[in-house]
Order: C-alpha cells, then sequence, then structure tokens
C-alpha cells in the first residue's frame, strides 16, 4: 500500500460568522488535496464537500486543518496530539464508506472464516486420532482467536492517532516498510488472490455437480466442461465484484454467512443421521518411516492451522466503522467478532468431530466431507438435499469471493489515485475487477495443480494468522518486559514462526516424495 501522509493537527480556531460555509481542504507541503465527493456521506465528515460551488478550490492556512480529516472524530483532538490520515482514503473501497456497524463486522468475519477448507478437518483427525485432534483444534482456535482480539485492539493508536485501516499499513508500521514488503506481501497476496482462484476452483466444480445431481443419470443433455463451469462461476462473481466497496457487500457477506452454515450443518447432521459406515476404525493412520509419520502429524496440524483464515481481512472490516473518543470502533468490532466465532465454532467442532465419527479413517484426503457424502450416501440420500447443499455452496463461494478480492481491488485503485490524486471513475473500476476475476480464472484453468503445493504455500501465509499479530502488539503497545503479556506474545509469535517453518518444510518434502503433476491447462474434464 501506499505510504501514510502524516498531517499534524492543530486546534481549531473559532470560526468568524463571514467566513463562507464551506469548509477549507488540508495543505500538505506539497499537494493540495481535495476531499472526493465520495465522502459527502461519510459518517467520518463533520461538513460538507470541499469544493466551493464553482469548483475552485480553496487553499488553507497551514495553522488550520479541517476536522474530516480526524479519523478518530473530532472529541478524539482533545486527547491526542497528532492526527494522521491518508487523505486518499475515502476514495478506495476499504474506507470509502465508514457507517459499518457490529452486524456488518458479524457478517463479513462469518463470512470470511468459514470456508470449504472446514469440510477437510476431519482427515487431520485420522491421522491425531480423538484426543490429539480435539486438543490441537480447541487450542488453535484459541490462539488464533487471541490474535483476532490482538488485531482488533492495534486498529486504532491513541499515542499518534492513527487509523491502521489495512494489514499492510500495520505491518509496515510494526516490521519498517522494506522488511513488511518481505515478510507480509506474499503471504496477504496469496491469502486474497490465491484464495479467490480457489473458489473458482471450487465453485465451477460444485456447479458442475449440482447440475449433475438435478439432471440425474437420465438426463440426454450435453454438460459444460469443467473448463466452462469456471467461466460460469467466474462471471457471477464478476458481476457481483461491481458492487463499490466494502459496507456496500454487507448484505452479500450475510448470504455468504447463512448459507455457510447451512451447508455445514447440513453435511455433519446428514452424515451422522445416516450412521456410521461399516468396518470404520478410529486408530490414527500412520504409515511408512518415522519421518514419514512425523510429516503427516504436521500436516494434520497444517490443515487444523489453516481451518481458520480471514485474518488479514479484520483491520480492513474495522476500517469500515465510524470512531470517536467516546465509542470506539474496537467495541462494536469485537462484540462482531465475539458473535461471529461463536457461529464459527459450532460449525466447525460438531463438522470435524461428527464427520471423524461417521467416516473415521475412511474419510477422503482430498474434497473431505462433501466427497464423503456423495460418496458414500449419495443413493440413500434425497437428491433435493444433496442440491441444496451444493447450492449453499456455490453461493457461499461466490459471496466469499467479493471480501476476499476487496483488498486487492483496494490495492490497485489506490495505484491510481496516488498517481492522479483522484478517484477511480466508474468504468475504470469495472475494468480493474473485471481484470481480478478473469485473472484469477485464468490462473485456475492454467495451474490446475496448484491444490498440489497449497499446504507450501499456506505454511508460508500461517504467520499473518498466529505470529505476526503477536509482534504487532509488542511493537505498537510496548508492554512491560517479561509481564504477562510480553511473554505470552513472544512466546506464540515465535512458536508460531516455528510452525510456518516446520509447516513449509513438511510441504516441501510431500511436494517432493510424492511428486507434483504438472499438467497447464488440463483441469479435471
Amino acid at each position: 500500500m501506499g505510504d501514510i501522509d502524516g498531517l499534524n493537527s492543530a486546534p481549531l480556531t473559532p470560526r468568524p460568522a463571514s467566513v463562507a460555509p464551506t469548509p477549507p481542504i488540508a495543505q500538505t507541503p506539497s499537494i493540495i488535496v481535495s476531499a472526493p465527493p465520495s465522502q459527502f456521506h461519510s459518517p467520518s465528515l463533520s461538513r460538507s464537500p470541499l469544493l466551493t460551488p464553482g469548483g475552485t478550490v480553496r487553499k488553507t492556512p497551514r495553522f488550520r486543518t479541517p476536522r474530516f480529516i480526524t479519523p478518530l472524530g473530532s472529541p478524539m483532538r482533545k486527547a491526542l496530539k497528532l492526527t494522521k490520515l491518508d487523505p486518499q482514503d475515502a476514495w478506495l473501497p476499504i474506507t470509502e464508506s465508514r457507517n459499518g456497524n457490529s452486524y456488518y463486522a458479524a457478517y463479513h468475519t462469518l463470512c470470511s472464516g468459514i470456508g470449504i477448507q472446514a469440510l477437510i478437518l476431519p482427515v487431520a483427525f485420522t491421522i491425531l486420532g480423538w484426543t490429539w485432534g480435539i486438543i490441537f483444534l480447541t487450542l488453535a482456535f484459541i490462539w488464533q482467536l487471541y490474535t483476532l482480539y490482538l488485531l482488533v485492539q492495534l486498529h486504532e493508536s491513541h499515542e499518534n492517532g492513527i487509523r491502521y485501516s489495512r494489514y499492510m499499513q500495520l505491518a509496515s508500521a510494526t516490521f519498517g516498510e522494506k522488511l513488511s514488503k518481505f515478510l507480509a506481501t506474499f503471504p496477504i497476496m496469496y491469502l486474497s488472490g490465491g484464495t479467490c482462484v480457489a473458489l473458482i476452483v471450487i465453485g465451477g466444480s460444485t456447479s458442475k455437480m449440482f447440475y449433475q445431481t438435478l439432471c440425474g443419470t437420465t438426463c440426454t443433455s450435453k454438460p459444460l466442461t469443467t473448463v466452462e463451469w469456471y467461466l460460469v462461476f467466474t462471471c457471477a462473481a464478476v458481476l457481483l465484484s461491481q458492487l463499490p466497496n466494502l459496507n456496500s457487500i454487507a448484505g452479500v457477506s450475510l448470504i455468504g454467512a447463512i448459507t455457510a452454515v447451512g451447508y455445514c450443518t447440513m453435511i455433519w447432521v446428514v452424515s451422522v443421521a445416516e450412521g456410521r459406515l461399516p468396518n470404520v476404525s478410529y486408530n490414527p493412520v500412520r504409515s511408512g518411516s518415522e519421518i514419514a509419520k512425523i510429516f503427516d502429524v504436521l500436516n494434520a496440524l497444517g490443515i487444523i492451522a489453516f481451518a481458520f483464515r480471514g485474518h488479514n481481512l479484520i483491520l480492513e472490516i474495522q476500517a469500515t466503522m465510524p470512531s470517536d473518543e467516546k465509542h470506539p470502533s474496537s467495541v462494536p468490532m469485537w462484540r462482531g467478532v465475539k458473535g461471529a466465532y461463536t457461529i464459527v465454532a459450532l460449525c466447525l467442532f460438531p463438522l470435524a468431530i461428527g464427520g471423524y465419527w461417521a467416516y473415521g479413517h475412511l474419510i477422503p484426503a482430498n474434497g473431505g466431507m462433501l466427497t464423503a457424502l456423495y460418496a458414500f450416501h449419495s443413493k440413500d440420500v434425497a437428491r433435493s438435499i444433496l442440491g441444496l447443499i451444493s447450492l449453499f455452496v456455490i453461493i457461499n463461494a461466490v459471496s466469499s469471493f467479493q471480501i476476499y478480492g476487496m483488498p486487492m481491488y483496494d490495492d490497485m485503485e489506490s495505484t491510481y489515485t496516488r498517481r492522479f490524486k483522484k478517484p477511480c471513475p466508474w468504468w475504470l473500476r469495472a475494468i480493474i475487477r473485471a481484470m481480478f476475476g478473469f485473472g484469477c480464472f485464468f490462473i485456475a484453468v492454467a495451474i490446475p495443480f496448484l491444490s498440489s503445493v497449497a499446504g507450501l504455500i499456506g505454511g508460508i501465509s500461517l504467520p499473518v494468522t498466529l505470529a505476526y499479530p503477536c509482534f504487532m502488539w509488542l511493537k505498537m503497545k510496548k508492554p512491560k518486559m517479561y509481564s504477562p503479556m510480553w511473554c505470552l506474545n513472544w512466546t506464540l509469535g515465535l512458536l508460531g514462526m516455528g510452525l510456518s517453518g516446520i509447516l513449509t518444510a513438511a510441504g516441501l518434502y510431500v511436494v517432493i516424495d510424492t511428486g507434483v503433476e504438472v499438467s497447464f491447462f488440463k483441469p479435471g474434464q
């Protein structure tokens, strides 16, 4: 992201009655920045648009700063000596609208927190067994919930008056600009762009499965190929991506959250209702040499760790909220996160435990619960239920595409706004989002074996969730040395980095040991 321009806030002088009602603009040492019309309805504004009726720009004396520059609201001026905000924030899709609330936060968090990766949790249990599977799943849930809390509290800095509206901004403030690009750029790009590619693969494949379920075995129509289903899904995702900003997709996230909860619940309920498969075994599946067994355990831990995602979106979601001294955004944000992750726990734990009880060691490694449901119960379960589950997966994938794509849209549009000092026109915004969507489609078709190295890439991106927030807290909050918070964050941060390194090595070992079938432009037929 671009560098944040620091603006020194000086106390407002009394406003003479003769001054025109139109407020002035903020003046930086190098440029005059006018607030865009899109910020007129922003709750962070306390005045009208910053252009005179004739369209001319009015300069402001250096000692005067308009109130809209204060990211934490005007009352915070009494408590803060400095107030800093990127003046282009009102032009970008993440911070364009600041009228979010705890409900919006819950919708976005739940939609980004539950995904198809949760359906392979029972696969980890086949390696770890009942006891260690439940223990590690519980520990991972508590760990990632704690790092979520850290990020929510770090969003606003009461010491320097900055709102870190994006993960990369907080990473730059913590690690420095150069080091943050090395540590965080690729993992965040993977968690956003890579997730969108995976959603196209999942959504397109499930669309094909949905069609076959509705059509039945007696259908005579010629079905679409896998690539064509990918294209259908991508077109739907690109069309929906034209919604302007993160707040505007709150309804989309609500639908995505409902469908995610729906298909997770339906899958484990149907699996448990159908009963355990015959000859099911719950003995941990570990074969081969001692090294292979160790890497199997590490792979299981990676499956559990990767089931929790969305940390790279938390700061962005919180950035859509208004904030002031009496009502900081961290309060409604944390309320929304707690509500969302209560539902996440009610989905993931029954899914993992119920799925492992029903299928045991027979759970398919690829696809997990969804594949198992079709493989073992396609003739026992009504086609309407199977079709509804597939439809929910498709809708959730389309909805999740929007929230995971938003940071990428924001980053691409920021390049334009930094250069031309004005917001992107609607037609350019549409082109940018269409290019991103069809670029993800191209990658999904061109590199169908990308999922084979997902464990390796996932190990590299793991610190974004489990380690970096701990180091950020140590840097920004500076807890007393050897205090409980200091010890806890150093322990979790180093443990997260170590786990990331081990999982990366395990993923590399699996790729070398099993090999990767390189087949460009040949997705499953």
